[in-house]
Order: C-alpha cells, then structure tokens, then sequence
C-alpha cells in the first residue's frame, strides 16, 4: 500500500513538471509500474474533474 501512496506522490510531482531526473529514475526502479498507470489515470480524471468544476462555477455566476 505504502508504494501505491508512493506512485501518487510521483505522480503529483510528475504534474507540476519538477521532477527531478534522479527521483524520476529512482521512482521508476522502486515503483510499481502499474501502480504509476493506475496513480497517473486518477490523477488525470480528477485534473479534469477539477477543470470543469471551476468551469461550472464561472459560468454560474455569470448568468443568475
């Protein structure tokens, strides 16, 4: 469970682009590459989730 954990916290690095290449290198050694698939997919649908929740408001408040 402890490595799951670990593919998120790449993961999270991993999408504010400053990963360094060394962490990167030792993440993909010690890391679960299905746990980074399943990590990364989570990621991306709650990117996306976030997105069009902030859509939704902005467009809420522009029309009572």
């Amino acid at each position: 469970m402890g490595s799951f954990f670990s593919a998120f916290k790449a993961i999270f690095w991993a999408f504010l682009g400053v990963r360094k290449s060394k962490d990167r290198e030792r993440d993909f050694a010690n890391l679960n590459m299905v746990h980074i698939v399943i990590a990364g997919l989570i990621g991306a649908a709650l990117f996306v989730a976030l997105l069009m929740i902030i859509v939704h408001s902005v467009i809420a408040t522009d029309h009572p």
